[in-house]
């Protein structure tokens, strides 16, 4: 066994050496402990920027969802206050159709959302303007009905006849789910201005069934309505219209649109024309020289008819002049004294002589 030998100077270099390596690791651990230290912090800092970053988009974006409800609140505010305009010029004008102004009826506002109410606001007056005028409008087309339904009453026609629905017929077209939507959805002031016009309108468009212009240029009454001593037998007869004198081929005019119902020789009347203008509204034109129209012709009010004659129970040229209402003859005189407010309340730009048919006095007039 062989003995090595290691010197005091060798030894403590060694020494020395282990001692340097574990300071050195003891260091490099001290080190890793800090740096992990610092990394964790690092980190806890890096999630709480990122928390703020995402908190600051989120609040963006809602800003960005504001912005966008008072561009859209905006948009619709402006496009019904057009909406309304619209509805209410066309209403002015009286010219409307029902079913193209009824889709024109401007709808609700709704509900506002609260970002977009105080933009709503600032449309508050003009609002309150265009419902001062659908008001305002509203009673003028009541008052205005009003005013010519009375005059239609006194004529002795009741204005629900003139209201009630005529024939219908076409073939069928749905109204879709958008069209029933919109009308239900429709602001209730302008619904009630559309019902009021609707309702005018209906009225104006019926008085073109009522005898409301001169069958002849030219009015001079020989004979009224009523009883009268008749001009060939003598003694009370009823006259059952108006007789109106005037030269031989005088041009007899439509009083009323219509469509020709008889034409030809009926008894005293001799040439006779009958127009039927609906809702059980009827004139006759007698006596006549020559017939210009034929049974079931559509004519329009100041259409020329006939020419004026003494054909019939006569005394020599002149018109006899009949309205009648379900039949039964009533006084023309008011019709033709009316014939001037008639037409204005309308949207649509039309020797001596005695005769007529024998009556007795208080019997029935014929048809």
């Amino acid at each position: 066994m062989r003995r090595i030998h290691i010197s005091a100077k060798t030894q403590i270099a060694a020494a020395s050496a282990a001692c340097a390596t574990l300071i050195v690791s003891a260091f490099g651990v001290t080190q890793f402990a800090v740096g992990s230290s610092q990394m964790a912090g690092a980190i806890s800092n890096f999630a709480a920027h990122r928390a703020e970053i995402s908190a600051m988009e989120h609040r963006v974006a809602a800003l960005q969802s504001d912005v966008t409800a008072i561009k859209t609140e905006a948009r619709t505010h402006v496009a019904r206050i057009e909406a309304r305009q619209a509805f209410l010029a066309a209403v002015l004008k009286g010219e409307g159709d029902p079913a193209k102004l009824a889709a024109m009826m401007p709808a609700s506002s709704g509900t506002v959302a609260t970002p977009a109410k105080e933009v709503a606001a600032l449309f508050n007056g003009v609002d309150a303007n265009q419902a001062w005028m659908a008001s305002i409008v509203r009673k003028a087309a009541e008052a205005r009905y009003q005013q010519t339904a009375t005059m239609v009453a006194k004529l002795g026609i009741a204005p629900a006849r003139l209201a009630a629905v005529p024939a219908m017929g076409g073939p069928y077209e749905p109204v879709t789910a958008d069209a029933v939507r919109s009308a239900n959805q429709a602001d209730p002031q302008f619904r009630a201005l559309f019902q009021s016009w609707k309702r005018l309108d209906q009225l104006q468009t019926s008085i073109v069934a009522i005898p409301s212009a001169r069958p002849v240029q030219s009015l001079i009454f020989t004979s009224n309505f009523g009883i009268r001593t008749d001009p060939f037998r003598g003694g009370a007869a009823m006259h059952s219209g108006v007789d109106i004198p005037g030269p031989y081929a005088t041009p007899i005019y439509a009083t009323a649109d219509g469509v020709v119902g008889r034409t030809g020789w009926v008894g005293g009347y001799g040439n006779l024309v009958e127009i039927e203008h609906g809702r059980g509204i009827e004139t006759r034109y007698g006596h006549l020289s020559s017939i210009m129209v034929a049974p079931g012709k559509k004519v329009k009010r100041g259409d020329l008819i006939a020419l004026m004659g003494s054909t019939g129970r006569s005394t020599g040229n002149h018109l006899h002049y009949e309205v009648r209402i379900d039949g039964r003859a009533v006084n023309p005189v008011p019709f033709l004294q009316s014939s001037d407010y008639l037409l204005a309340m309308q949207r649509r730009p039309s020797t001596l002589a005695m005769g007529g048919p024998s009556e007795p006095a208080k019997a029935p007039a014929d048809k």
